[in-house]
């Protein structure tokens, strides 16, 4: 099968194994892993940020974040659509103890006039704001990309009122890929921001933390209350190390994958597609058809030995990874072509 779910279905290089089996381990908690020491100091540096924090996933990486950013009782303002929002079980509310103040906004992006006025008058009726928060690339946006020129104008606007801003960078490097930047350069104006190894990467496991030092200790002491206190982790931070060093440059050839599928999408009857949307590795698209819903179109392609994600009656969406080559592409588009025939 040709798995387009997501690119957390990819599977760990033969590198990825080796590393493991021969990594150097300690007690993380105690910060006696040497591999994990190496990967948080390359991390940092690599985003341009003074220290890092390994962390079990992006979901916990985010939620130490928004807890080492704020306290209990202020709130978070990010795109009406963010991951944060969506897709993590309210852990900003649940666990964090944090209002919302959510805002829209095209491909992802928070427009900083109309983020002036999301700010309340600072009096004692009203919640205050702890954290401004990004996401990029924009999972549900269909993998849109905010440019370094965004990040610092929404960065100016927060700053302005006395918060930070964290940027969830799940595939930032996605980013950085398609705007031919380094990703530190991207993410300069930001205060923190997580990215995950186990997407576009392709290592089995694991997130990162990155941002002042300072910050990263709070995170550290958050991911421990959470249950994240990791121990002989260097066995996991092997293969995130080698995802750090070989995958990144490789991941232009995910995003040339993902444009042929979609204009193979756009050419075909029943269909409705954003080609502007399609600007990294992640694809969504509606079925406009009375005699199929988007599950059925799944289940059409799975017998023909390609699986999607629906995510309503009429959306779709497809994830290239480095486990889709191109020529997987064109079985995928031949595929696509036969369903909706």
């Amino acid at each position: 099968m040709i798995d387009l779910r997501s690119d957390t279905k990819t599977l760990p290089t033969p590198e990825m194994r080796e590393a493991m089996a021969r990594a150097e381990c300690g007690d993380d908690v105690g910060r006696e892993d040497p591999t994990v020491n190496r990967l948080e100091e390359m991390a940092a540096a690599r985003l341009g940020k003074e220290a890092a924090c390994f962390v079990t996933s992006g979901t916990q990486g985010n939620l130490t974040s928004l807890m080492a950013h704020t306290r209990p009782g202020q709130a978070i303002i990010a795109h009406e659509q963010a991951h944060i929002l969506v897709y993590e079980q309210g852990g900003y509310a649940r666990i964090a103890g944090l209002a919302l103040y959510p805002v829209p906004g095209k491909y992802g992006d928070l427009d900083p006039e109309a983020l002036q006025g999301v700010f309340p008058p600072r009096e004692i009726h009203r919640v205050q704001p702890g954290v401004v928060c990004l996401e990029n690339t924009h999972n549900v946006c269909g993998g849109t990309v905010l440019t370094a020129r965004q990040i610092a104008a929404v960065a100016a606007v927060a700053h302005e009122h006395g918060v930070p801003l964290h940027i969830d960078g799940a595939r930032i490097f996605n980013a950085a890929i398609a705007l031919g930047m380094p990703a530190a350069e991207l993410v300069a104006a930001a205060d923190s921001i997580t990215f995950c190894f186990s997407k576009g990467l392709g290592a089995p496991v694991g997130s990162i933390v990155c941002g002042e030092a300072g910050f990263v200790e709070r995170v550290r002491w958050a991911r421990k209350v959470l249950g994240g206190g990791l121990r002989q982790a260097g066995i996991i931070a092997a293969a995130a190390i080698v995802a750090l060093e070989t995958m990144v440059d490789r991941l232009a050839d995910d995003h040339a994958h993902s444009r042929q599928i979609a204009e193979t999408l756009a050419a075909l009857p029943g269909i409705e597609i954003d080609l502007n949307s399609i600007q990294t590795n992640i694809i969504r698209f509606s079925v406009v058809r009375d005699d199929l819903s988007a599950p059925q179109l799944c289940d059409c392609l799975k017998e023909r030995g390609v699986l999607g994600s629906p995510v309503s009656d009429t959306a779709i969406r497809l994830v290239t990874h480095a486990d889709v080559s191109a020529r997987d592409t064109e079985t995928v588009c031949d595929a696509l072509k036969d369903a909706l025939a």
